[in-house]
């Protein structure tokens, strides 16, 4: 018997219990998550923008998770049921991360620009404020 036996402390061999599988909306959401991040990614990270911002309810931090480690997050999701704990960035810039909703916005502005450019000649609505 070791003198650690008796301690409390984690257990690297096992897990304390497996999670719940997937709801196959909770899949389709992981799925859809996946395809908005990679978009996100293809968008942003031209710009500088290293990955996402995320408000964690645990420790009310901000953590700051690189383009990679989010989509490797999103795939230990689909296939654990859950995500494991990852070293954050060492001194994260703030400025080069954003959050879920402003990449979101990003993506869909950048998609109206498309639809409004496309030459079809459909132009829908009328002029932005700024360009009166």
């Amino acid at each position: 018997m070791s003198p650690f036996d008796d301690s409390p402390g984690p257990d690297f061999g096992s897990s304390p219990a497996d999670p719940p599988p997937l709801s196959m909306e909770e899949r389709a959401g992981v799925l859809d998550d996946l395809a908005e991040l990679e978009v996100f990614r293809t968008l942003l990270e031209p710009t500088g923008i290293k990955g996402i911002v995320v408000d964690c309810p645990d420790c009310d931090e901000e953590h700051h998770v690189d383009w990679a480690l989010m989509q490797a997050n999103l795939r230990q999701l689909l296939e654990e049921g859950q995500t494991g704990r990852h070293e954050p960035p060492f001194d994260p810039d703030p400025a080069d991360y954003v959050s879920w909703d402003y990449a979101s916005g990003y993506a869909d502005g950048v998609a109206a620009m498309a639809e409004r450019d496309e030459p079809t000649g459909s132009q829908r609505g009328g002029k932005h404020a700024r360009e009166e």
